[in-house]
């Protein structure tokens, strides 16, 4: 069977750059299912949010270097909660440039592929060339044909 109850909890912090001090509402529903585990869902306005001692933010400056009070500290010293409430941070938007086209470049792989394996067979077509046609004059046969210089053989039958 799953127990399941709501609470409601005020989280006082002050923003420790522009010490402004202010009060986050949240209603936490404590979630246990049969097995004995027990989970937490914090919701604010109804979405659920991330706890509040995970990084909130300044809402009058923006900044994360907050600190917090035990809940209801707020109540036993009005004097820290400031009259007005403070506008959120505005922050000013940068315009937008629309992106530049570049031209499309080739990868370099395929050109070094080329020299890779041209320098090569370049180097040895010079190298056969410079070999027989400017070392002898004459390129050398390309089979050799032995002559038979001795008697003829023939078949005996007996």
């Amino acid at each position: 069977m799953r127990d399941e109850f709501e609470s409601r909890e005020s989280w006082p912090f002050e923003c420790l750059r522009c010490l402004h001090v202010w009060e986050e509402d949240y209603v936490v529903r404590h979630l246990s299912d049969g097995h004995g585990h027990t989970v937490q869902v914090w919701l604010r306005h109804g979405v659920p949010v991330q706890p509040p001692w995970s990084g909130p933010c300044c809402p009058a400056c923006g900044s994360s270097s907050l600190t917090s009070f035990p809940p209801g500290y707020l109540d036993r010293h009005p004097e820290l909660v400031a009259a007005d409430p403070l506008p959120p941070a505005r922050v000013p938007a940068l315009p937008v440039e629309p992106a530049r086209q570049r031209p499309a470049v080739r990868a370099g792989l395929p050109r070094r592929l080329l020299i890779v394996t041209g320098l090569p067979v370049l180097a040895l077509v010079a190298y056969e060339l410079y070999r027989y046609l400017l070392i002898s004059g004459v390129p050398p046969p390309l089979t050799s044909r032995r002559r038979r210089t001795g008697p003829a053989t023939s078949v005996r039958t007996g």
